[in-house]
């Protein structure tokens, strides 16, 4: 039963984490139409810093060694640029259609995990992945064709586009990240890194929101930090492309609360794809009888 209770763990903290993230993006998307995609991320990061920073002073007022800081740094900027052109196509796209095209990501991090991190892939781990994006694009395709693509939509795919490829190498690096550093420095290091990165635009970009928008853009940046700190500790603990098809879990809050967010209502596709990622988690996540043994 411990065993059992400690391979279960991981699984759940991802799931945690994602649905904190789900949500959001969910006020995150309403942030960026109000002042637009750059500035609501940017004071999102910089909340997130302010907010988990003291944390990391109380618990370790020593700075990483060099090469911990290194890999900081490179997923500080991968994070900067991903969230950046995702918020950013939220804004020029269909929901339904970015979403669909993000959740290319976790299918390509697993063979970024074989080639960066070592990682054996296993053949349930595949075709976890692949029923897990089968079943996004069920829950799209009773969707996309009714959606209405806005002037600049090619602008949206191709952000969307380079966003899914960052995510990808970002899922790896939060690996390699969560080996090395504690939840509190990983989400500490990765807002303020962000925002030094992005604070590079603040005099050509930054717009300064009102009302309503703070108020989105706070609880954005308390969501992603309890999801940062959530994928930290469980990706610390289970290999990548045990994770990483849990991602597609996403689609499943996004569908929720985009319904209590935006009056998005679910229809029997989303059901039926929701069917084949639970299906895909549940091959991804089981052990085989020689792991229950150990």
């Amino acid at each position: 039963m411990s065993n059992s209770a400690e391979h279960l763990r991981p699984i759940l903290a991802t799931m945690a984490g994602i649905a904190l993230f789900s949500a959001m993006d969910a006020v995150m998307k309403s942030a960026s139409i109000a002042v637009g995609a750059y500035s609501a991320y940017l004071l999102r990061c910089l909340l997130g810093f302010a907010m988990i920073a003291p944390f990391w002073l109380w618990r370790s007022r020593r700075m990483p060694e060099k090469h911990v800081m290194r890999v900081h740094i490179v997923r500080g900027v991968v994070v900067a640029f991903m969230g950046w052109t995702f918020f950013a196509s939220l804004v020029r796209l269909p929901l339904a259609e970015a979403i669909a095209i993000s959740f290319v990501a976790p299918l390509i991090a697993l063979f970024l995990a074989a080639w960066l991190l070592g990682e054996k892939i296993e053949r349930r781990a595949i075709i976890a992945a692949i029923l897990g994006l089968a079943g996004v694009m069920v829950i799209v395709g009773g969707r996309i064709g009714r959606e209405r693509m806005t002037e600049d939509a090619v602008t949206g795919l191709i952000l969307i586009g380079v966003s899914a490829l960052l995510y990808a190498w970002n899922l790896v690096l939060q690996r390699q990240q969560a080996l090395v550093a504690g939840p509190v420095e990983v989400s500490t290091f990765q807002n303020g890194i962000v925002s030094f990165v992005l604070l590079a635009g603040a005099p050509f970009l930054l717009v300064w929101p009102e009302g309503r928008a703070w108020l989105e853009i706070g609880a954005g940046a308390a969501l992603a930090v309890g999801a940062a700190l959530f994928l930290a500790w469980a990706y610390a603990r289970a290999e990548a492309q045990r994770l990483v098809p849990i991602e597609y879990t996403g689609f499943l809050w996004a569908s929720l609360f985009g319904w209590l967010y935006f009056g998005e209502r679910v229809g029997p596709t989303t059901v039926a794809g929701a069917v084949l990622i639970v299906i895909g988690c549940w091959i991804a996540t089981r052990r085989r009888p020689e792991q229950r043994a150990l």
